[in-house]
Formats: C-alpha cells, sequence, structure tokens
C-alpha cells in the first residue's frame, strides 16, 4: 500500500499531522530562497541616493508582487496534476537569480531580486491548493502559515552564521543558504504531492473546490464586491507591516542595541509560531462555518489591537524590547495569517460558494505588496531622517486604527449578507412548501 492509500485510509488526526507538517516543512525550505537576503545590511552602498537594501526589497517585492497578479489566474485555474512540477520549476528560476547576484555588479545585480521574486509568488498558492477544501483547512493552514513566522527568523539565523561564522560575504550568503536547504526541499515536496484529493465529506463540509475561469472569478466579485475591498485593504495593510518587520528586523534589532544576537531572529518567532498555530487550529472544531468566518475576523480585530496596545507599552517603558517584538509578532500575525489559510476558505464554505481560495487569496496578496513597495518608497522620501525603529512604531499605530476600523466594517457587511442570504433561503423554503399544498 503506498502512502497516498494509506492516507486515504488512516485517521483524520494522523492525516492532518502529515500534511501540516509537510506543509510547514516545506515552506520553510522555500523561504530560504527569498528572505536569507534580508540579513545582509550592505552598509554604505547607495544607488541614485537611496540605500541600496532598499532597491533589492523593492525589486524582489515588485517581482512577487507582480507574480500574484499572474497568480490571480494562475492559481485559480491551477491544475492538481501539474503542481509538483511547476514547483521544482518556480524554485530552480529562483534559485538561479541567487547564483547569479554575486557574480553581476551593483547595481546591475538589483534586477536579479526582482527575477527571484517572480516564482516565489507563484509557490505559495500552488502549496495551499492541496490542503484547501478540508474539514481540518484550518489546521492546516495554520501549519503553513505559522511556516513563515518560524521560517523569516530560523531563514535569517542562518543567514546570519554562514556570515559570522563561516566567513561568507553577505553577496554569497543568500545563494549558500538557499543551497543548504535544496536536498530537503526535494523531499517534501514530494511527500506534499502523496496528499489525496479531499474526501466526499470534506466536500460535504467545506463546498466543491473547483478551478474559476475568468467569468467565475467575475461572478465572485460581483457577489462579494464590497466586503472583499474592505478585506484587501485591511491585508494591505497588514501585509505592508509584516514586510516592513521583515526585512529590516535586522536594523530594528541593530537600533535597539541587540544587533550582534543573531539567534534573536529565531528566539522571537518561536513563541509566536506556536500561539498563532493553536488559536488560529483551534478553529477546525467551529463546525459552523458562518460562526467560524466571525472568528476570523475577531483574531485579525485582536492582533491589530494588540500591535497597538504592545507598541504603546513598549513607548511607556513597561515591556522590554523582546517582549515588544514578540507581542507586535503575536499581533501582526494574529491578523495577517487567517487571510493566508482560513478566512477566504470559510467565506466560501459559509456561502456554499464552488471555487477555489486561490482567486481571492492571490487578489489580495498582488495589492498588498503592492503597498509593500509603497510603504518603502513612503519612507524613502517622504520620511528619510526618521529612524527605522521609529518609522516601524509609528506605523504600528497607523494599521492598528485604520485597520481595526477596515474590518468591523467587514464584520458588518459579511453578517448582514449571511442573514440576507438565511431569510432568502427560509423564503424559498416556505414558498416551495406552500406550492406543494
Amino acid at each position: 500500500m503506498n502512502i497516498q492509500q494509506r492516507l486515504k485510509n488512516s485517521s483524520l488526526l494522523l492525516f492532518s499531522l502529515y500534511a501540516a507538517g509537510c506543509a510547514f516543512s516545506l515552506y520553510t525550505c522555500v523561504y530560504a530562497f527569498r528572505k536569507a537576503f534580508a540579513v545582509a545590511t550592505f552598509d554604505g552602498i547607495l544607488f541614485l541616493g537611496i540605500s541600496y537594501k532598499v532597491w533589492l526589497i523593492v525589486a524582489q517585492v515588485l517581482g512577487y508582487a507582480m507574480s500574484k497578479f499572474i497568480g490571480i489566474r494562475v492559481i485559480s485555474e491551477l491544475n492538481p496534476r501539474d503542481r509538483k512540477k511547476k514547483l521544482f520549476l518556480l524554485l530552480f528560476i529562483a534559485g538561479l537569480a541567487l547564483l547569479l547576484f554575486p557574480l553581476i555588479p551593483t547595481p546591475y545585480n538589483i534586477i536579479l531580486l526582482f527575477i527571484n521574486g517572480l516564482p516565489l509568488g507563484l509557490i505559495w498558492g500552488i502549496i495551499f491548493s492541496y490542503l484547501e477544501g478540508r474539514r481540518s483547512t484550518e489546521f492546516l493552514g495554520a501549519g503553513l502559515s505559522v511556516s513563515f513566522i518560524f521560517s523569516t527568523g530560523f531563514v535569517k539565523s542562518v543567514g546570519a552564521t554562514v556570515m559570522q561564522q563561516w566567513g561568507v560575504s553577505e553577496w554569497w550568503m543568500p545563494c549558500l543558504t538557499a543551497a543548504l536547504f535544496v536536498p530537503p526541499l526535494i523531499v517534501f515536496i514530494w511527500l506534499m504531492d502523496q496528499l489525496p484529493a479531499p474526501s466526499p465529506k470534506d466536500v460535504q463540509m467545506r463546498s466543491k473546490r473547483i478551478p474559476m475561469n475568468r467569468l467565475q472569478r467575475n461572478h465572485f466579485m460581483s457577489t462579494f464586491g464590497p466586503g472583499l475591498v474592505l478585506l484587501i485593504l485591511v491585508y494591505v495593510l497588514l501585509t505592508s507591516y509584516r514586510e516592513f518587520r521583515d526585512n529590516f528586523s535586522a536594523e530594528i534589532w541593530k537600533s535597539l542595541g541587540l544587533g550582534n544576537s543573531p539567534e534573536l531572529f529565531t528566539y522571537t518567532e518561536v513563541p509566536i509560531s506556536i500561539t498563532v498555530l493553536l488559536l488560529i487550529g483551534s478553529i477546525m472544531f467551529v463546525q459552523k462555518n458562518h460562526v467560524a468566518l466571525l472568528l476570523n475576523h475577531a483574531f485579525v480585530l485582536f492582533g491589530l489591537l494588540l500591535v497597538g496596545v504592545s507598541t504603546w507599552l513598549f513607548q511607556m517603558g513597561w515591556i522590554n524590547p523582546v517582549t515588544w517584538m514578540i507581542l507586535v509578532g503575536l499581533g501582526l500575525y494574529l491578523g495577517y495569517v487567517p487571510f493566508n489559510s482560513i478566512l477566504f476558505d470559510r467565506l466560501l464554505a459559509t456561502f456554499q460558494y464552488s471555487g477555489t481560495v486561490g482567486f481571492a487569496m492571490y487578489l489580495a496578496d498582488s495589492f498588498g505588496y503592492i503597498g509593500s513597495v509603497g510603504v518603502l518608497f513612503f519612507k524613502e522620501f517622504g520620511f528619510k531622517n526618521l529612524s527605522w525603529l521609529n518609522f516601524f512604531i509609528q506605523s504600528g499605530y497607523a494599521i492598528a486604527s485604520t485597520g481595526g476600523i477596515l474590518t468591523l466594517l467587514s464584520l458588518f457587511y459579511f453578517q448582514r449578507k449571511y442573514e440576507r442570504s438565511q431569510l432568502s433561503a427560509s423564503t424559498s423554503i416556505s414558498s416551495g412548501i406552500v406550492s406543494i399544498k
């Protein structure tokens, strides 16, 4: 009996542990191709008066954002048979760009970070397509999502160690760090590809997941348009803040006087990963899709509130820098993770809408990463003399207040829409009974 058949016959718990473990491990390996370079500072290098590192981040994020726009179609129309082949091809392109990065002089090698980001933006949707539409999607999605919380710190710790202890330059470090993760990456892609399709019971509880053509995507937008706009605006704020924290954590720690402690990149993210996994994963036990959709909004609201309150406590001197970074990260990911795993999955299930999470997720992602580029230019041209730390603090207050209001409006919209759909269904049933009589 092969692995796929064993998984079909296994309990929900064993299946969920296998799938979540594979997704977590696979995306952790993928992150080595994306974020290792961020631990380097490239101090003193400017291009057109702008920090060279800012150019690298902008180039990669632009490539990543462009792939999200491409993914609106590609991921929503993805054929399950092509997933493994596409994963290998995309990672090969991303790795080749990192190999060429130190071989081409500055500033011309900036384009290689764009090429690196372009394929990587599609990988999340491919991996999540293995997990969506299942009874345990919350747990599976949370397992996948906490991988980028853990891996962003873990990969940077590996990258910092490669530079500080192995003596590798910051130019070659991204390529070497990615190379270290290639062997396990191959193994986990194969293991992930052994997952069977959703069972009939999965389909019954979570609605059928099918590729969406252009007409179906337009219908989805016309059905949920106002609510989607509100959710996407919240996600733009969260993505911009997350990318800033992710890309400039080395500079923030340095401003806090803790720049020579590479272990902090992992130390602060481990408790965040565990807490988010337990909290978000627990929603899988909520069988009523409507209630789960409301809980997703509640987690986003609580996360935004935690970002604002913890930042205020840090400024008041009531918590230390490490505690602050953990609490800010926890609040950020409690808001961010639902968008990347379960919020849209429960949205489809609540309204029994046949489609795929990939469309809504990539629609949000495409605008989210464009927003993160805007924040970088806003900082560089509007607040150039403001330190990374102070800009991070002020941004925390901004997303907490603005994002909170938008989330409440989204909550109100979907609650009203659900009530109307239930009333319409009840009326239809009553009309049917009358006609039978």
